[in-house]
């Protein structure tokens, strides 16, 4: 299966606010919390493998149940470092895939592979808006300052959490209550924005609506309709 495995299915581009969230429905949003890969920038494991490997075996590398490479990746994001994870999908799937992982741990920065568009400009317009920009990723500890360096917009939100640094991860609840507690903001006016279905979900659980995203375009004119007060599209 390629991609990340468990997905709910969930529709892109509208408010969630289920179970916990509910009850912030209606209520001002002021601060907008974003998910990193996907949503801010762009990430694609991929690119990284080109210049080395077939395309019918990075195909076969991003099939989870081939290579395990996203449960080595939500296990390296829990906290595991690189060459734990290496060393465990080396137990758990062989040679092949372990020296592959490797090298693509170790070639990692060409998988950031440029800015989301719309995205800065969006970030920027919240701020000048008075409204908290903050940042809950799941990321490996080090890698992150990889990512953190080469993509500016990550030095502009107002805080972040990243998951390999808490040994917490989305979507379980923790992280996201350990998020609002460091940033001292309230769940129910808050908004959380990730491009997978399953965060959607674990933050409506800690009472923080959500939004699939897809678009920086439609996610600007979401938060315009629910009041926040930055430019529209002309």
């Amino acid at each position: 299966m390629k991609g990340w495995p468990g997905e709910p299915d969930m529709q892109h581009d509208v408010l969630v606010a289920e179970g916990p969230a509910a009850a912030a429905q209606g209520k001002p949003i002021e601060n907008v919390i974003f998910d990193f890969g996907n949503v801010l920038i762009y990430w694609d494991p991929s690119a990284v493998l080109l210049p080395r490997y077939k395309q019918e075996t990075i195909d076969q590398f991003l099939d989870n149940d081939v290579s395990g490479f996203y449960d080595g990746n939500d296990l390296m994001d829990g906290g595991l470092s690189p060459a734990e994870g290496v060393a465990w999908m080396r137990r758990t799937h062989g040679d092949k895939w372990a020296d592959m992982l490797q090298y693509y741990l170790d070639n990692f920065q060409d998988s950031l592979v440029g800015i989301v568009p719309g995205a800065r400009v969006l970030v920027n317009d919240l701020k000048a808006a008075g409204i908290g920009v903050w940042g809950l990723s799941n990321w490996e500890k080090e890698l992150f300052p990889i990512a953190e360096k080469q993509c500016a917009i990550l030095q502009e939100l107002d805080g972040k959490v990243v998951s390999g640094y808490v040994h917490m991860r989305k979507p379980h609840k923790d992280i996201y209550e350990k998020a609002l507690e460091e940033f001292g903001i309230s769940a129910d006016t808050s908004v959380f924005i990730d491009d997978k279905a399953m965060n959607i979900v674990g933050a409506n659980q800690a009472g923080i609506r959500g939004i699939r995203f897809s678009d920086s375009r439609k996610l600007r004119e979401i938060l315009i309709g629910l009041g926040v007060n930055i430019p529209g599209l002309k």
